[in-house]
């Protein structure tokens, strides 16, 4: 833990001015991000007497080395760049979200010539209609079936959509009357929009006026007795009514409102959003809060409103934002809500009435969410913290080990050896920061010497990263890890440890799991030697008899079999076996689906099957004269002399593969089924 007077900077240094600052640990990562209408006065509050901070504040100055600022001209300023930092640093101290799906979204896409109403996700796109969030996809889709009957807009993709312009006939829903076909030109491109627009002015809440019309054209038909016409009238009428009745009228005055409810304890908070439009309840949002910094409900709030808006497109953002708290000061996040809209935004507390009721039921379901949140994470919390200090104690580590990579050989007797590294933080897989390598330095089967060069190509990494930040002196030798397919990854000469951004191949583990015995475990230990590192521990998992190996020890680390330190330790092992064997069979495949005749220039897949069955093998093609090749149909002389001379540079060995069957075509033109029969053979 470092001491904050020693990067704490002189009170003259820092400007009394908005802007945003940034703490960053000892290897230049940022874990804090924050935002002050007077940086020194916000400063002051982190560098006063330890004994007066709250103790997430304590831990967050104490783990960091040094801060740093950014003056801007206003606090609405101070808010964009402090959300867009926290967005792309993700720092450790700050309020984390976890939210458990990916909201669908009802979208029509006015920017196309045939508007298609379809269910979208992820980032809004520009000149499409949105309407939700739904809290399924069903539930979309169920309304579009009801109202497609009134509104027949195009729903279909586009390879159906080209797929039926080119035939003239239009798809299933176009026959049944859920489309109006501007596939064959049934309706025109002006009239189909404008259809469409009804679709999204009738999905905005615009109703009333329209079923009004509906119902005055029945009446109409009825007189006229064009009968069938008004029973059409009627069904449709029927049919939009049920889908409005999906959604209930909550506020009487058709507002434009969302509704934002907290409920929380010390540690987590639950956020649940309601958005209301025309009046009804059209979607329902909410995720939980990890309070890793001090922060009172305002501040949940005003976290809330960006995380809610920081990606919006404008017209997501409705006239009215109701919150339990407002967040201080206030003025900065109004203005920033009436720039992301374009016009202004009332954000308040509801007082009185409906709106106050709604609030209490939308308070509810944050409740309830956060209720129903500890119940199923308290037992697994636990569970992953008690085997993080079984691991510690048996180890003889100073702290629990918070991040764990593991790595793992791979190969089918001694061919395609590949490595895998995987990433546990808090107990919990890191797939994103999971890598895969070839083994480049030697042919055939060692799995201590492939061990010894994956670590030692893993940590070289690291020690390039702080050697670019400043804080190594050394040049290590080698070079950057080759991911799998041969080129340097995106982290590869590139100082994106300086910039702090989260996603980095040379952020350190405390431990590092090897699959094996103490032969691994010593060549993992001797590459970190080599390199000077010292402040990482090491251990293997035996598979055999689950034992764990420490380096220079004679005896394994014997481990009870209920102890959930041991399972933790064999989930890791399990998932790093597990993506090596997958990176390797993709390899084996790749090789094995591969042949001498697909390096022939002008030979396409036809022509190469039919060498294939003429002959039946490789072997029997290759003791083949340019004659007997160009007897087969479709060859030519000067192919079957590319033949020739492809297989005569060839290995023998490699098969071809039956790509109609699948099956391996061994060189005496008899299937195999060497590749099923291999898989069972993977380490």
């Amino acid at each position: 833990m470092a001491d904050p007077s020693s990067y704490r900077p002189k009170p003259g240094q820092i400007p009394d001015s908005p802007g945003v600052y940034r703490f960053r640990d000892e290897h230049g990562r940022v874990i804090y991000v924050g935002k002050a209408k007077s940086l020194r006065q916000r400063l002051a509050n982190y560098f006063q007497d330890l004994a007066g901070l709250h103790p997430r504040t304590r831990t967050m100055v104490t783990t960091a080395a040094s801060v740093e600022w950014t003056v801007v001209s206003t606090e609405v300023e101070a808010l964009q760049l402090e959300y867009s930092w926290i967005k792309e640093f993700d720092p450790r101290f700050n309020v984390k979200y976890r939210d458990d799906k990916s909201y669908p979204y009802l979208a029509v896409t006015l920017n196309e010539e045939f508007p298609r109403v379809q269910v979208m996700r992820g980032a809004k796109k520009k000149g499409v209609r949105y309407f939700g969030p739904y809290g399924h996809a069903w539930a979309i889709r169920e309304t579009v079936d009801l109202m497609l009957r009134v509104f027949p807009v195009r729903t279909c993709s586009a390879g159906v959509f080209k797929r039926s312009a080119q035939i003239g006939r239009p798809c299933l829903l176009g026959y049944i009357g859920k489309c109006s076909a501007p596939c064959v030109g049934r309706i025109s491109a002006e009239d189909h929009h404008e259809l469409a627009e009804e679709f999204c002015d009738f999905m905005a809440g615009r109703t009333g006026a329209y079923i009004r019309r509906l119902e005055r054209q029945m009446q109409d038909a009825a007189e006229e007795m064009e009968y069938e016409r008004a029973a059409r009238l009627r069904d449709d009428i029927g049919a939009l009514r049920r889908a409005m009745e999906k959604s209930a009228v909550v506020l009487a005055d058709a507002t434009d409102a969302d509704l934002i409810a907290v409920a929380e304890d010390e540690l987590e908070a639950a956020v649940q959003i309601f958005h209301v439009r025309g009046g009804r309840v059209r979607g329902q949002r909410g995720w939980v809060t990890d309070k890793v910094e001090a922060v009172s409900t305002a501040g949940l709030v005003e976290h809330a409103l960006q995380q809610l808006y920081g990606e919006e497109r404008g017209d997501a953002v409705p006239k009215e934002v109701l919150v339990p708290a407002l967040p201080e000061p206030v003025e900065p996040v109004q203005q920033w809500l009436a720039e992301r809209r374009g016009s202004q935004v009332s954000l308040r507390i509801p007082q009185r009435g409906d709106k106050k009721d709604l609030m209490a039921t939308v308070e509810r379901n944050a409740q309830q969410a956060l209720a129903l949140h500890k119940t199923k994470r308290a037992s697994d919390l636990t569970t992953r913290s008690r085997a993080l200090e079984e691991i510690a104690r048996a180890l003889g580590l100073e702290t629990v080990p918070l991040r764990i990579e593991c790595f793992d050989i791979s190969h089918l007797q001694g061919e395609d050896v590949v490595a895998s590294m995987v990433v546990f933080e808090d107990g919990l897989a890191r797939k994103s920061e999971y890598r895969r390598f070839q083994i480049k330095t030697f042919e055939g089967q060692d799995d201590v010497r492939s061990m010894h060069e994956v670590i030692g190509r893993r940590f070289k990494r690291y020690l390039q990263e702080k050697q670019r930040s400043g804080e190594w002196t050394e040049e290590p030798a080698g070079e950057a890890p080759v991911e799998d397919d041969g080129v340097p990854d995106a982290m590869a000469g590139r100082p994106t440890d300086d910039d702090g951004r989260p996603k980095r191949f040379a952020y350190p583990p405390q431990l590092v799991v090897v699959d094996g015995g103490a032969p691994q475990v010593a060549a993992a230990r001797r590459a970190l030697d080599e390199l000077g590192i010292d402040d990482v521990a090491v251990c293997g998992l035996a598979k055999r008899l689950e034992e764990v190996w420490l380096p220079e020890e004679d005896d394994p680390v014997v481990l009870p079999r209920t102890s959930e330190g041991l399972y933790l330790l064999q989930r890791v092992r399990d998932e790093a076996h597990r993506f090596a064997i997958s990176y390797q069979r993709s390899k084996r495949t790749k090789r094995l689906k591969s042949s001498p005749l697909d390096a022939v220039a002008g030979l396409g897949e036809s022509r190469r099957q039919a060498l294939l069955k003429h002959f039946g093998s490789l072997k029997r093609l290759r003791a083949a004269t340019i004659e007997e090749i160009c007897e087969v149909s479709g060859i030519g002389r000067k192919t079957a002399e590319s033949v020739a001379a492809a297989l005569a540079g060839a290995a023998p060995s490699a098969p071809a593969v039956n790509t109609a069957t699948g099956e391996i075509i061994e060189d005496d033109g008899v299937p195999s089924a060497a590749l099923s029969a291999e898989r069972g053979q993977d380490r």
